[in-house]
């Protein structure tokens, strides 16, 4: 697909050549610097893929490590027990041995014979209260161990769930105050929500572009404006633009080839509204196209097709801190 895109736009650059007569030296620039923004493209489109298999497998790690601490106790509490009953043993096995040597004394005056007897089970009687002694106190090692790893284990488990609650609490904080930032819009068509721990502001075709073109409405100028004060406030945030179309395709011309180059111009040109004027890093932002390729409604209908033309700005915070975290497990 990459090629396929690759050649398209090369077809065009050259098309555009033609028709302007570009001289050939600016066209290879040209040609040059897309190809280098397609590999930048393809870079953070893998460290984004890369941060939402970190989230997923750091849920993942939550659960075996509430699953593992629960096995843990299980444990605890086998383990107790069993250093109760070994402890009513030894007290049982204390209070016979105390019996034989009671009868001992009164026996040291008979046969030889059973006092010998009696001397030689008073010592297997020893012998097997010292090993019930022995595993007791094995066993209370093995408890002491098993409850510090079960304290370690909550401790970690606490951290990544604290960590959790921030970013929680950040991107809760960051939806809130972008929709106060950008109220009143929402009659035309932009919508501000949370979803796998992302804010996302959606914003419909027509408060953005006209039919076809990747000019930017004044109106939604005037969002997006409202939208980079609050993303320069917020430099921890990571910022991807995505272009979506419907499934009619576009007809070929010399700016779009189709669906692919409507959708990532788009995403271009938000791009360049949120970083005119403003002091956002623009290593924060990516820009990408989707075609028709992730529509909100897959019906073939005039209202289906109106709601999968958009435009998406998603809004991620940084991980770092829980990062550090998983690579200490």
């Amino acid at each position: 697909m990459k090629t396929i895109i690759a050649r398209s736009i090369a077809f065009i650059m050259l098309g555009m050549v033609m028709i302007s007569c570009v001289p050939l030296p600016k066209f290879n620039t040209l040609r040059q610097n897309n190809l280098y923004l397609q590999a930048k493209n393809d870079s953070l489109m893998l460290e984004n893929k890369k941060m939402n298999i970190l989230n997923t497998e750091n849920s993942s790690r939550i659960d075996i490590l509430t699953r593992e601490i629960a096995d843990m106790v299980k444990d605890s509490l086998l383990l107790s027990a069993e250093v109760k009953r070994s402890r009513t043993e030894v007290l049982r096995l204390q209070n016979q041995l105390q019996e034989l040597q009671d009868l001992q004394e009164s026996l040291l005056q008979g046969s030889a014979r059973e006092t010998t007897r009696l001397l030689r089970q008073l010592q297997a009687t020893q012998e097997d209260l010292q090993q019930r002694e022995d595993k007791l106190r094995a066993s209370e090692s093995e408890l002491q161990k098993k409850q510090s790893e079960l304290e370690i284990r909550n401790a970690r488990l606490g951290e990544l769930e604290n960590i959790l609650a921030r970013k929680d609490s950040v991107v809760l904080a960051l939806r809130q105050t972008i929709s106060n930032a950008l109220r009143g819009f929402e009659k035309d068509g932009l919508s501000v929500f949370e979803r796998n721990g992302k804010v996302y502001v959606s914003l419909d075709e027509k408060l953005l572009f006209q039919t076809g073109s990747t000019v930017v409405d004044p109106k939604g100028v005037s969002a997006l404006k409202n939208l980079a004060r609050v993303l320069e406030q917020n430099p921890d945030i990571s910022i991807m633009i995505e272009g979506h179309t419907d499934d009619v395709p576009v007809i070929p011309g010399p700016v779009n080839q189709d669906n692919w180059d409507l959708s990532v111009r788009r995403a271009t040109a938000v791009v360049r509204i949120l970083l005119d004027g403003s002091k956002i890093d623009p290593a924060r932002l990516i820009a990408s196209g989707r075609g028709e390729y992730i529509p909100l409604d897959k019906a073939k209908t005039a209202e289906a097709r109106q709601k999968n033309r958009r435009t998406e700005i998603i809004l991620t915070p940084k991980l770092d801190d829980l990062f550090k975290v998983m690579e200490t497990n």
